[in-house]
């Protein structure tokens, strides 16, 4: 076993305690005996794959985290992790163009679950100069293009609404995947900009969150009002498409849809 590594019963562990799975819930969802579970924790008992597999199953850990948990079992990852331009992954790049595309002239992005733009259609490019003043953004993550001052919030017209939710969505991926390292740093970073309230740092479950929430950007050609829906994959097998999200923007008024059809003629 690698010493850099902690072991698998370390890791289910601190699964359970985010699950808030007593051992003997983990172990009837899992059809083990909390017996044998137990031993697996302790590291007097070796899980085969397949067990590892029941119990990543049993507490809902993403495709990345399953690896780690099958590599603390002494097992090779199960779920490659392939990049977008690699020929295996052309059909769902192609079905991600495609989305793009039948998005305009309505801006689209594709993200990855630390928020990271790594894609656009043509319709975002121009809707971004416009409200930007073709000036760049400094920053490839959306929220940090959000919440930095100097990027896109300035001219979010109504950005605590919309800083709020982008932040309850960073908690949610947060709940998903606790151990997230990056996710955790990336919380840290945007709370460490100007004027963003110190209690966002907890997720707060008394909130009830609109159903939609509307991005309104002020523009030379007047307010931009855009509500948004998020695509993902649908039982992925490959780790870079488990955490892909396509954001598409819809127009959320006539003056809105009518500025986007004339930035497309």
């Amino acid at each position: 076993m690698d010493a850099n590594r902690p072991p698998l019963g370390m890791l289910l562990c601190e699964w359970r305690g985010a699950r808030r799975m007593s051992q003997l819930d983990l172990a009837l969802e899992a059809d083990l005996s909390a017996r044998h579970l137990g031993f697996i924790e302790t590291g007097k008992a070796q899980p085969s794959r397949e067990t590892v597999a029941r119990l990543a199953d049993a507490l809902r850990v993403p495709l990345r985290e399953r690896n780690a948990l099958l590599l603390a079992a002494g097992y090779a990852p199960h779920h490659p992790e392939s990049p977008l331009a690699t020929p295996a992954l052309e059909h769902m790049r192609q079905a991600i163009d495609l989305i793009l595309a039948h998005q305009e002239p309505y801006p689209a992005f594709v993200l990855n679950r630390h928020f990271d733009v790594l894609g656009a259609n043509q319709a975002a490019m121009r809707v971004n100069a416009l409200v930007m003043g073709d000036r760049p953004s400094v920053h490839a993550n959306l929220l940090h293009q959000i919440f930095d001052p100097a990027d896109f919030r300035r001219v979010i017209l109504n950005w605590p609404e919309v800083a709020a939710r982008f932040i309850r969505q960073l908690h949610e991926e947060l709940l998903a995947t606790p151990f997230d390292a990056r996710a955790r740093a990336l919380l840290d970073d945007v709370l460490a900009y100007p004027e963003v309230p110190q209690g966002w740092r907890t997720r707060d479950i008394a909130a009830t969150p609109s159903p939609i929430v509307t991005l309104a950007f002020a523009s030379p050609l007047g307010p931009l009002r855009f509500f948004e829906t998020i695509t993902t994959f649908a039982a992925p097998r490959d780790v870079t498409l488990d955490e892909l999200r396509i954001d598409c923007a819809f127009p959320a008024d006539a003056h809105t849809a009518e500025v986007c059809r004339r930035l497309a003629s």
